[in-house]
């Protein structure tokens, strides 16, 4: 019999470690170089929201617990099909490499600030995508033993560059500037969107809950206090910010981090903070080529995708899934590469897709809890439907106001209308005429548990349901 070996420190430090990375710096420095010291009000109303985010999916992985998909499961068997398809391709994949393409974008930028002109910055894209997808197309999980170190030296950089900025200890000129740029509550209310992008991905550690010692208290609690912990570290770096860096050059630049490095302890706490955040983006791609390439895969053999995302090459690895998310990845890095406002516009795309898929999760929560009363729960959100219902109105005030600016909240709304009517028509069509099943018909319990098995794929094909 298994021990379960993980405690409340453990998922902790996984839910921090998942959370942060460089670019939560760019969307902290854009929010602080907004609003000032202010910007952490906003930080804090977006932590409580993922607080209900959490909360939720960690009920609906009680109920459904021996699932590995998550999100799609859940949302499959509450909802059907259509809105499983479009918020897993856009709320995973899409966000994802999304993401992952302007973490790259900005790696590549800090290291060119840092060697100095002559190559450009984005052929340290290409290079580092390259070289993580070939190791990752012969099995090789590039930096799997050292991603806790990485997450460490990331987080634990973070709190002592903020500690040193903010007792003013740091061999850097010290600056005088207000606190406050804007106090106007609809413009902090506002910001909340730019703060929303610090705290998402601590539902990740849900996954090891079957490792877990009393599950039922340290999941949900332990995520609750990453994120908890996450807007401390925050708050420390915005009045670390507030004694080294104007807050103008913050909103500005592409690598807030690199800037404030600099301002605090010089050329070294450049370097420092290039070598720990480049550590850290690497960790992230190589994660996210590894585990989407697999997600990619268990999708093809549910038949929610093409069959070459299923397929494997000699060293079992899903290499069409990972040729897949690297392209995008890089597009995505090409489009941000050097650009502070481009980083900080697909950012807000990223976190819209994101958004919606966790109000998918609340809503998925809302039906069972009226669909299935009595099903078995080691783990509720209390309250009834009143923090669910709070998680929905308050993300969707944050995708209402996701910019300040017209133009840009125009934009976003454009993109990502674009993408959700693109992913709907292909959703449509796949699932009327390869997944023969109708789209929004919720699929039962047992039958989303069964799917999970290669069999389920197979039986359906040989039968003739699937082609």
């Amino acid at each position: 019999m298994d021990e379960k070996k993980l405690g409340l420190g453990n998922v902790v430090s996984i839910s921090v470690g998942l959370v942060v990375a460089t670019s939560c710096l760019v969307s902290l420095g854009n929010g602080a170089g907004t609003l000032g010291s202010t910007f952490i009000f906003a930080m804090f109303i977006a932590m409580l929201l993922n607080i209900t985010t959490v909360a939720s999916l960690s009920e609906l992985n009680a109920l459904m617990p021996n699932t590995t998909g998550g999100l799609a499961q859940y949302t499959l068997a509450a909802l059907g099909p259509f809105p499983t398809l479009i918020s897993m391709v856009g709320g995973y994949l899409i966000c994802n490499t999304m993401s992952c393409g302007v973490e790259a974008s900005i790696f590549s930028f800090s290291l060119a600030d840092v060697i100095g002109p002559g190559i450009p910055s984005f052929a340290y894209t290409v290079i580092m995508t390259v070289i993580i997808l070939l190791a990752n197309l012969r099995g090789v999980d590039m930096f799997a033993k050292i991603q806790d170190i990485v997450a460490f030296l990331l987080v634990g950089s973070l709190v002592a560059m903020g500690f040193i900025g903010m007792i003013g200890i740091g061999t850097g000129v010290k600056i005088q500037q207000p606190y406050v740029l804007n106090a106007d509550f609809k413009d902090v209310a506002a910001m909340t969107a730019v703060a929303f992008w610090l705290f998402i991905g601590a539902e990740y550690a849900i996954p090891v809950s079957k490792q877990v010692k009393n599950a039922k208290r340290n999941v949900p609690l332990g995520m609750m206090i990453g994120l908890f912990l996450i807007f401390i570290m925050q708050s420390v770096m915005i009045f670390g910010f507030h004694n080294y860096v104007e807050w103008g050059a913050l909103a500005d630049s592409a690598a807030p981090h690199l800037v404030y490095g600099y301002a605090v302890l010089g050329k070294a706490g450049k370097i420092w903070m290039m070598l720990v955040g480049a550590m850290a983006v690497i960790s992230t791609q190589n994660s996210t080529v590894n585990s989407l390439a697999v997600i990619c895969q268990g999708m093809a053999k549910m038949n929610m995708l093409p069959k070459i995302f299923a397929k494997t090459n000699r060293h079992n690895v899903p290499w069409f899934g990972q040729v897949f998310v690297s392209a995008l990845i890089l597009i995505f890095g090409y489009f941000s590469d050097s650009s502070a406002d481009m980083i900080s516009f697909l950012i807000l795309v990223g976190s819209v897709f994101w958004m919606i898929s966790y109000i998918l999760a609340h809503i998925d929560l809302l039906i069972f809890r009226k669909r299935l009363p009595k099903a078995p729960r080691n783990f509720k959100v209390p309250c009834g439907p009143l923090f669910p219902i709070i998680g929905i109105v308050g993300t969707a005030y944050m995708i209402l106001n996701i910019s300040s600016d017209p133009h840009e909240k125009f934009m976003i709304w454009l993109v990502t209308g674009v993408c959700f009517i693109v992913l709907g028509i292909y959703s449509a069509l796949w699932i009327r005429f390869k997944m023969k099943m109708k789209i929004f018909k919720s699929i039962p319990l047992d039958k989303v548990l069964a799917m999970e098995n290669d069999l389920y794929y197979y039986v359906r094909k040989s039968k003739g349901i699937w082609k």
